[in-house]
């Protein structure tokens, strides 16, 4: 099953394209929840390279790699990428007059109820777009 979430963001898509692909910008916005956080992430922009970041409870309790494979990159438009498991996610970027609407479809998992999973990447992407438009403040 699909998941598909949605965020608009008030900021040129340069920035946002950077925001989301800088690995110094991924460890401020990449967490669900106050009580998360991305420790590390780095990013092979190309296809073929690598996206990876580790999360964890702030707490220590857990944690875990987040891994893909790049298999699309349209700079500015598009980014699909395989998870090491073989699920997929497809981010598209669209701006105009300083917005970007941000589109996340990715493959639901089988550990985790579809709402948990939905609202979980949802959280992460509101805390993506709070942080890119506070960036530019």
């Amino acid at each position: 099953m699909k998941i598909t979430i949605e965020a608009i963001v008030r900021a040129d898509i340069e920035t946002v394209w950077s925001c989301w692909n800088s690995p110094d910008d991924i460890v401020n916005w990449n967490a669900a929840s106050d009580d998360w956080h991305t420790t590390t992430a780095s990013v092979d922009l190309r296809v073929g390279g690598q996206t990876s970041s580790r999360m964890e409870a702030k707490d220590g309790s857990m944690g875990f790699d987040f891994v893909g494979t790049f298999t699309t990159i349209v700079e500015h438009e598009l980014i699909e990428f395989e998870l090491e498991d073989a699920r997929t996610v497809r981010v598209q970027f669209k701006g105009s007059d300083g917005f970007v609407k941000i589109t996340e479809t990715f493959d639901a998992e089988d550990e985790n109820e579809i709402e948990m999973q939905r609202a979980g990447w949802q959280a992460i992407l509101n805390r993506f777009a709070a942080y890119t438009e506070e960036k530019l403040k």
